[in-house]
């Protein structure tokens, strides 16, 4: 990754992978695609190669991922979908042009219509659709830390995971409680 930007942080699920483009929601926010190139970059690392992106479609792509967590933590929260996120989340998925094709290996991957930023967005929201949709095994959940709260898709056999990212966020919890906990012993 280019010097001066934030690594990715990259998921098993598009959507939820997506939305953590923007991490430390509760806290210091970072921004992960500040930049439209940073965009191309994360579309390709996540297999949705695009030629370039404007302003403008970095722009879509953020309101995307707003509106995808927000439906998402909705749905953790097992409360109504905010109409506003629905209809982006909608918007976005019938605006592209993009199928489904079946590799030689028998996984599923996407190819573009075309190089268009655009149509990378419909298979993010298409994505996040079947998971909101609880099309997929698995349930929505949001981060156990307070500065963080993203939303995350669970597929965990017991889906009881705490943490959007055991590596950031559940490392730092529990280097915090261990740091507390030495304290305590101390005194």
């Amino acid at each position: 990754m280019p010097a001066g930007f934030p690594d990715f942080r990259l998921g098993t699920v598009l959507a939820t992978s997506f939305t953590a483009t923007l991490t430390e929601r509760r806290g210091d926010a970072v921004e992960r695609i500040p930049t439209p190139h940073r965009l191309v970059d994360w579309l390709a690392v996540n297999g949705l190669a695009v030629d370039s992106c404007t302003a403008a479609q970095l722009e879509l792509a953020r309101e995307l991922r707003e509106a995808i967590h927000a439906a998402a933590t909705a749905g953790a929260l097992q409360e109504a979908l905010p109409a506003s996120a629905v209809q982006v989340i909608n918007d976005r998925s019938t605006q592209g042009r993009a199928a489904a094709v079946l590799t030689p290996e028998g996984k599923r991957r996407w190819q573009l219509g075309s190089s268009q930023v655009e149509d990378a967005l419909s298979v993010i929201a298409a994505d996040a659709i079947s998971i909101i949709a609880g099309e997929r095994d698995g349930k929505l959940a949001l981060c156990a830390s307070p500065t963080c709260q993203a939303a995350f898709f669970d597929t965990s056999q017991s889906r009881t995971r705490k943490w959007c990212d055991m590596n950031t966020c559940g490392n730092r919890q529990k280097k915090a409680r261990f740091n507390a906990n030495q304290r305590k012993s101390s005194l």
